[in-house]
């Protein structure tokens, strides 16, 4: 039979807890609810992230499919992207019209801001200024 270990001096025993819920609840029902009452933070948006983001964004409100990512910006609240799209599908390719999409977002991803900022042929980009 094992031997109960005496009392060490100054040890104090731990009191009970105040509750801080209803006697009637139980544990579990008081985390379901926390949890349900408490909004769920995304983590911030990393940069390849708020690009595909953006890139949904821009495909949903103009029906067309982005071309790529043209610019990158963090901001201090968010992200500043900048997308590119086919406007106009012409023959030859060279002839056909891009347009550069800036999409403002913020720090979960969700659109605060798009604009049309340039249009121009795919045989004339070094042209853009």
């Amino acid at each position: 039979m094992p031997r109960e270990r005496p009392r060490e001096e100054g040890h104090r025993e731990e009191r009970p807890r105040a509750r801080t819920h209803e006697p009637h609840e139980s544990h579990e029902s008081h985390e379901v609810r926390d949890r349900h009452e408490r909004p769920r933070r995304r983590p911030a948006l990393d940069a390849r992230d708020a690009a595909r983001s953006a890139a949904r964004h821009v495909a949903g409100l103009t029906g067309r499919t982005p071309e790529g990512v043209t610019s990158l910006e963090r901001r201090e609240d968010g992200w500043s992207i900048g997308i590119e799209i086919v406007e106009t599908h012409r023959i030859p390719d060279s002839t056909d019209i891009l347009a550069e999409y800036r999409v403002e977002l913020d720090g979960r991803g969700e659109l605060v801001s798009y604009r049309r900022t340039e249009r121009y042929y795919r045989g004339r980009a070094e042209d853009r200024t």
